[in-house]
């Protein structure tokens, strides 16, 4: 399993990648600027969170380390690595249904509330989980 040691990073591909569910102690980076957007992760064994421009945009409990994180207007996708299965909450837009599929595989819709966060479980496997949430319509 591969955690980010210098806790946040972007890939070649414009994606992000954060988070070391390892660490006892809480770390956090502040102002990671991509593409004009600022990022902070906090992270370490018990949560991993990630927010943009002042905004909660995902969070892990436990810790996790999330992998090629990329989002658009109509999709999420990313993996994640963790000792254990975790509970991911997104902040996605408003009332809007999205299909969630892991490892490639639909395990439902869920409609976020009117704060646009949306939870759901993953089961992780001894290698990455990769997670896509597609919004409908």
């Amino acid at each position: 399993m591969a955690v980010i040691e210098e806790l946040i990073r972007q890939e070649d591909n414009g994606s992000i990648s954060f988070g070391n569910y390892l660490m006892d102690e809480k770390k956090k980076v502040l102002d990671f600027e991509v593409q004009g957007d600022l990022y902070k992760v906090k992270t370490y064994r018990e949560i991993t969170k990630l927010e943009k421009n002042g905004k909660m945009l995902l969070e892990t409990v436990p810790g996790a380390t999330i992998l090629h994180f990329l989002q658009n207007e109509k999709e999420v996708s990313f993996q994640v690595e963790a000792e254990e299965d975790v509970q991911l909450t997104l902040e996605l837009e408003a009332d809007t249904e999205y299909k969630i599929l892991v490892d490639d595989v639909n395990v439902g819709k869920m409609k976020t509330n009117m704060t646009g966060k949306v939870n759901f479980s993953v089961e992780v496997q001894k290698s990455a989980t990769s997670v896509k949430i597609e919004k409908i319509g």
